[in-house]
């Protein structure tokens, strides 16, 4: 007898993820080079650099489209490692980043894809402090997914891990962040791991992400219309800072609705000791798809790999040729 499986969109993504593998694959060699700011550049790969800068960001880019950043080591940086103002059509993937300000940081930008990277020990301080933050990214295009984001406590300042603030999607090409892993958060009192809806925004999706101890909250939907969060699993021990797993509260006096909360599995323990896993404000209407969510009692640190950074790549630093 032949089975047939069918496979759902959710699986498939997921498959796709498991296939390639979260974080960078990049194994080098890294060419040293300086900083690099482009202004009005179009049609570029950056690749296999490695850049430390202690006095700003390792990449930044204003004005520029059809841009692919890949294979670099950036970092440490006392900004972002990469820096996006007003582009276009730009992937930053399979980099890894340690000790900077904030991985990617993208602003007035469409089409931005940030994928594959290793991004550890985010400094801060708030309102930076993030893997990847899209500050009124707009349009079709815009991903974050499959990279990987830890932060070792006494060595790291984050505050919300991912964080998506006045960003919006389209109906038929929502932003995606897909297929995440964050592990480590706090000790801020108000960050933690992905935060969409912030200031409003719209067509969202965040699905299949595995968060570990993330910090004050696990996912947040702080606002906006057209958010889809699914499949995700949430995990946190008991920590001074830690408050809720989940929530949906509308802090801005722009529209909520259209949220959708399904199916994700969370067990979140609070600074109290208590289980707090779900939380729901009100003022974002009906929300649609909350009763599948779940306590899950056998979620624990485990749902993570021991090691997450750099576990698919080799380190290799070029000397350069005289």
């Amino acid at each position: 007898m032949i089975k047939y499986i069918i496979l759902t969109a959710a699986f498939l993504v997921a498959f796709q993820g498991f296939l390639s593998g979260q974080g960078s694959a990049s194994n080098g060699p890294y060419k040293p080079s300086s900083p690099i700011v482009l202004n009005g550049v179009h049609d570029k790969i950056i690749s296999n650099l490695r850049i430390i800068n202690p006095s700003g960001h390792c990449i930044s880019l204003s004005n520029c489209s059809n841009i692919t950043i890949q294979k670099c080591k950036l970092g440490p940086s006392e900004k972002e490692g990469v820096n996006l103002y007003n582009c276009t059509n730009i992937t930053v993937t399979n980099c890894s980043m340690d000790s900077i300000e904030t991985g990617v940081y993208a602003h007035g930008c469409t089409g931005i894809k940030v994928t594959y990277n290793d991004v550890s020990n985010v400094q801060g301080p708030m309102p930076r402090g993030q893997m990847v933050q899209f500050n009124n990214v707009s349009g079709a295009g815009n991903s974050i997914s499959y990279n990987v984001g830890e932060n070792t406590p006494g060595q790291s300042f984050p505050e919300d891990e991912i964080s998506i603030f006045m960003s919006n999607g389209t109906a038929t090409d929502p932003i995606q962040v897909i297929g995440n892993w964050i592990r480590g958060g706090g000790p801020s009192t108000s960050g933690g791991g992905i935060m969409i809806g912030d200031k409003g925004g719209s067509y969202i999706v965040v699905q299949d992400n595995i968060l570990v101890d993330p910090g004050q909250y696990g996912i947040s939907v702080s606002g906006g219309n057209h958010i889809t969060v699914s499949n995700n699993r949430i995990y946190a021990r008991k920590q001074s800072f830690c408050n809720v797993g989940l929530y949906v509260w509308n802090q801005s006096p722009t529209d909520c609705s259209f949220i959708t909360i399904s199916n994700n599995q969370v067990n979140y323990t609070n600074k109290s000791g208590e289980i707090n896993n779900m939380w729901n404000a009100g003022n974002c209407g009906v929300i649609l798809g909350w009763e599948t969510n779940h306590y899950n009692t056998h979620l624990n640190s485990s749902i993570l790999p021991a090691k997450i950074i750099g576990r698919c790549q080799k380190d290799s630093i070029s000397t350069p040729t005289p």
